[in-house]
């Protein structure tokens, strides 16, 4: 009985040491008799037992590293504090279990000894400008070095670049001084084109009056010119008419009454204005303007 529970043991621990189970995105290396056999794949495996090891697990997933700030000198001697973090994957468990005693430290190591170059080659604005290049660089050279490890580097980020407190003062006095200037510029721009409306609008409002003045003018020429027709229409109308009245029976002694009148009337009104009395000096002399009056009349209604 005790020897069968002593065998049941013995199978027991053999099943426990030869079956193996690996977790999806793992992979495992195995030794047999202290070298390497093989690497397990996710899934149910078989082990020799006392004969194979299970010597490194290694997560196939990828891994974020952060990469611990460090002070880096750019090409005008500035100091710069960079930190940044890291982003691997292991490509090749058996690589990265016996090309590197910790692969984690040598990529820590080498991502700062590179950033280190890549900055010591940039002047301090360029460093703000260029973090593309920046990462690019870093994860090219470590991915050269990292395939000896088994490692896949995927991408290098930077978190923060920070400089020195006088360093940092005066880049925010260089930008309160630009702000200044892009504001005068702006307040320069405004007063220019606010000059350059006013300018148009009055050259606009002059020309608009000079075309109105222009229009009325043209319109009070039409005006008189109208009028001047209407009262030449008008005389040229009484003319005929008194023209053709004359020619009528009777006609000549009406109109040497209406001349006579006219006459007195022209005495009397001279004789009001001047507070004497006129009288023609001899009455043959009104008889004399009534036949004239009368001559013309004739000659104007014929020539009519």
């Amino acid at each position: 009985m005790e020897i069968a529970l002593v065998l049941l043991l013995i199978a027991i621990v053999f099943i426990v040491q030869s079956i193996k189970v690996v977790p999806q995105q793992n992979a495992w290396v195995v030794e047999r008799l202290g070298k390497y056999h093989a690497t397990l794949t996710p899934g149910l495996n078989i082990l020799v037992p006392f004969v194979d090891r299970l010597a490194y697990k290694h997560s196939l997933k990828e891994i974020p590293l952060d990469v611990p700030s460090q002070v880096c000198i750019t090409k005008d001697n500035t100091q710069l504090t960079v930190d940044g973090i890291l982003y691997f994957q292991v490509t090749d468990a058996m690589r990265a279990s016996y090309g590197s005693s910790n692969y984690i430290v040598a990529i820590t190591q080498l991502a700062q000894t590179t950033l280190r170059s890549v900055i010591g080659r940039m002047e301090l604005d360029r460093t703000f400008e260029e973090r593309a290049l920046i990462n690019t660089s870093v994860v090219e050279a470590l991915d050269e070095a990292a395939l000896n490890w088994g490692v896949k580097v995927l991408r290098y980020e930077i978190k923060d670049l920070t400089p020195p407190p006088a360093i940092l003062h005066s880049m925010q006095a260089q930008i309160t001084a630009e702000r200044e200037k892009r504001a005068l510029i702006a307040a320069s721009e405004g007063r220019r084109q606010e000059q350059i409306n006013i300018a148009t609008g009055e050259r606009e409002a002059a020309i608009a009056r000079s075309e109105g003045e222009k229009q009325a003018e043209i319109n009070k020429a039409a005006g008189e010119a109208a009028a001047i027709t209407a009262v030449a229409d008008a005389t040229a109308d009484a003319i005929g008419k008194i023209a053709a009245a004359i020619q009528r029976p009777g006609g000549d002694q009406a109109v040497q009454l209406k001349v006579a009148e006219k006459a007195v009337d022209a005495y009397a009104q001279l004789a009001q204005k001047n507070n004497t009395m006129i009288v023609p000096g001899n009455m043959s002399e009104v008889s004399g303007l009534i036949g004239t009056a009368m001559a013309m009349m004739r000659a104007g209604g014929k020539t009519g």
